[in-house]
């Protein structure tokens, strides 16, 4: 399991956006970076973009590490298509990505948490790693037991985001289909995400 080492507001701040969409982020009241030099703004050069993007990227899906980031992007390239389109494909088909976008947890942090602790079904079967990708046509359930948990019943009924179209879900029956692995224009993100800045990163 990744660790996270920073918090999502240092990530909101060092990187001078409100990442996920939160309302209590502090970028909406401190709209510049921390430390005694946060306000400070220099025009970023070409490597700095591409690093920017690619670190939001990374945060976005909660903090993931550089070496299963490396991976995505590698397996990105080895299919067929668009390598950018292909890395959001399969960034939204990771398991506490899909459990984050079908709303049975608030935040993906707590989506990887809650995929590791085992509340969560794939087709019938319990799985427990995050990273795990998810298929088309794939269930996705919470467990019986964990229907209840005060965390999910919360993210339900948050109004600051929506359930995707690629993705068909039953609050009700807390379960829901993987329907279609998404464009990079059907992800809802709350800020601007370029992956082809992420790939002329890597591709240097």
């Amino acid at each position: 399991m990744t660790k996270r080492i920073e918090s999502k507001h240092k990530i909101d701040r060092r990187l001078g956006l409100n990442l996920w969409g939160r309302p209590k982020s502090p970028i909406n009241t401190r709209a510049y970076g921390p430390g005694q030099h946060g306000q400070r703004r220099s025009k970023p050069s070409d490597y700095g973009l591409q690093l920017t993007a690619k670190q939001k990227l990374k945060g976005y899906y909660g903090n993931i590490t550089e070496r299963q980031f490396r991976r995505l992007y590698a397996e990105a390239v080895r299919r067929r298509g668009d390598t950018s389109e292909n890395l959001i494909g399969l960034l939204e088909s990771r398991l506490d990505a899909v459990v984050y976008r079908m709303k049975f947890v608030p935040t993906v942090f707590a989506a990887r948490q809650f995929v590791s602790h085992g509340h969560v079904l794939v087709n019938g079967k319990r799985v427990n790693i995050p990273s795990y990708l998810v298929k088309p046509g794939d269930v996705i359930e919470v467990r019986q037991k964990s229907k209840e948990i005060p965390l999910v019943l919360e993210a339900v009924q948050l109004a600051e985001r929506d359930v995707p179209e690629y993705l068909e879900v039953d609050h009700k029956t807390m379960k829901g289909t993987y329907v279609r692995v998404p464009t990079l224009l059907e992800v809802p993100y709350p800020v601007q995400m370029e992956p082809n800045l992420v790939v002329e990163f890597y591709s240097r």
